[in-house]
């Protein structure tokens, strides 16, 4: 009887902890498709910016609407995820 509560409860533990693991890779997930839209959103954004330097003001406003596109992309990729 003893050893029965005693697995049950290591059970009860191990399925805790398995669902924090799930959750937490749900979350390491989430963090990496941020993080890479994010980033492709910057170097558009640095685009823009030089096409600005340079005087290219159609490219800059093409870079920018990029990079606005971008943004509302890694939005919309990392609620799917977490879904």
């Amino acid at each position: 009887m003893k050893f029965k509560t005693t697995a049950l409860i290591a059970s009860a533990f191990a399925m805790t902890t398995l669902a924090g693991c799930a959750e937490s890779e749900q979350e390491a997930q989430e963090d990496l498709v941020e993080q890479q839209y994010e980033s492709q959103e910057d170097v558009l954004e640095e685009q823009a910016d030089l096409a600005e330097a340079q005087g290219d003001e159609a490219a800059e406003e093409a870079l920018d609407a990029q990079a606005d596109a971008m943004g509302e992309a890694g939005d919309a990729a990392e609620d799917a995820v977490s879904n």
